[in-house]
């Protein structure tokens, strides 16, 4: 039996008979409403906080007051989780949901029942020093086997084998999704950042846009996001529309969506880094506000201080200094509109970040990209 066949916890095998939810359509199939993606780092939240917290009194319980956290190592204490690694680097599990309850419900798309999904998930991992980063994004069309976990409520949830990796979030929210990277990656995260969708466009345009430059035109009537080539300064309504996009950019795939996201991160990390120059405490206040208002945090992260200090260790981490990678996957030959893990190659990775390496380039050879890497680039 080959490496690649071995089977794996998480990983299920490719064909196999297990229950799966199966996709309808081409992988060039545009999205359904529901089906849409949005993004945001542990740096923007949280260095934006780091300006918008300098106030005192009322500002500071203001902002304090704005946070939501949820209790992640009290939900999954009884249950078998990997070690902490104590060797100063650090491990957050970064989510967007798609929340449609409230003010996500005008985005439109989804349900109008208040349920939540998660089309986006980064594993950041911040070296020893915290000087550098990679960033590895897990699909949501990775086939998994889902392991039994407990939500934050104490509800406990079965196991699942063959399902989407994104069913991990809407069947058991925050402990669950954590408990299935922990799962995958045999990696223990330190902390958890989740981002709702209509306060990622209230960010980008508190923000004033974010600068970003395309090598051809897309036109996605699906995400309404129409741009042609050169520079442009994205509204938060046009962000959105880009880190949702899929339809007519590379393959088609979730794939190359991703491959526009990572491009974006980078493009606003370096636009939250320019920040510190803006002179207004109004604004200032503005994007701490909103901020604050936008992320649901781990517990450990749930106050104002603790994510200054937070945001005070990924400062000095630019969009030079970040790796942006894909967990290694290939298209399932049972489903093309579903992806497999590269089973050898994914174990590269995780086992570089779980022992503070950098990810080598032989992990993310020969596998399925998407085919959009450079259509969109910092400027």
């Amino acid at each position: 039996m080959s490496a690649e066949s071995t089977p794996e916890p998480g990983i299920p095998e490719p064909g196999a008979s297990s229950p799966r939810r199966r996709g309808k359509g081409r992988r060039r199939k545009a999205p359904s409403g529901r089906r849409k993606a949005l993004l945001v780092t542990a740096w923007t939240a949280a260095g934006i906080v780091v300006l918008g917290g300098t106030g005192a009194g009322y500002l500071y319980f203001k902002l304090n007051g704005n946070l939501r956290s949820v209790d992640i190592d009290q939900a999954l204490g009884g249950q078998r989780r990997p070690e902490k690694v104590d060797n100063g680097s650090e491990n957050i599990l970064v989510l967007g949901s798609d929340t449609r309850s409230g003010s996500n419900r005008k985005l439109g798309g989804g349900t109008d029942d208040g349920s939540a999904r998660s089309d986006t998930a980064m594993v950041v991992h911040v070296y020893k020093g915290h000087k550098k980063a990679s960033v590895v994004s897990i699909p949501r069309d990775t086939l998994i086997n889902r392991p039994a976990c407990t939500d934050t409520h104490g509800t406990a949830h079965p196991a699942a084998s063959g399902v989407m990796f994104n069913s991990a979030y809407s069947t058991g929210g925050a402990a669950c999704a954590v408990k299935t990277v922990e799962s995958l990656s045999g990696i223990r995260m330190d902390h958890y950042l989740e981002v709702d969708f209509s306060g990622f466009q209230q960010l980008i345009d508190d923000l004033g846009g974010v600068t970003v430059t395309t090598t051809k035109s897309i036109a996605d009537p699906d995400s309404h996001l129409h741009l042609k080539a050169g520079e442009h300064t994205l509204t938060g309504k046009q962000a959105l529309g880009l880190v949702r996009t899929r339809h007519g950019v590379g393959d088609g795939s979730d794939l190359g969506r991703i491959q526009l996201q990572q491009a974006f991160v980078k493009a606003l990390v370096d636009q939250v880094k320019q920040i510190g120059v803006l002179s207004s405490p109004k604004k200032l206040f503005s994007l701490a506000d909103t901020a604050t208002k936008t992320v649901t945090t781990d517990s450990d992260l749930g106050s104002v201080n603790s994510l200054m200090d937070f945001a005070d260790g990924l400062k000095g981490i630019g969009s030079s200094h970040m790796k942006m990678v894909t967990m290694p996957v290939r298209y399932d030959p049972a489903d093309p509109n579903r992806v497999i893990i590269a089973k050898t190659k994914a174990k590269q990775v995780w086992t570089a970040l779980k022992n503070d390496r950098p990810i080598p380039a032989s992990a993310t050879e020969d596998t399925a990209t998407g085919q959009a890497k450079g259509v969109v680039s910092a400027s």
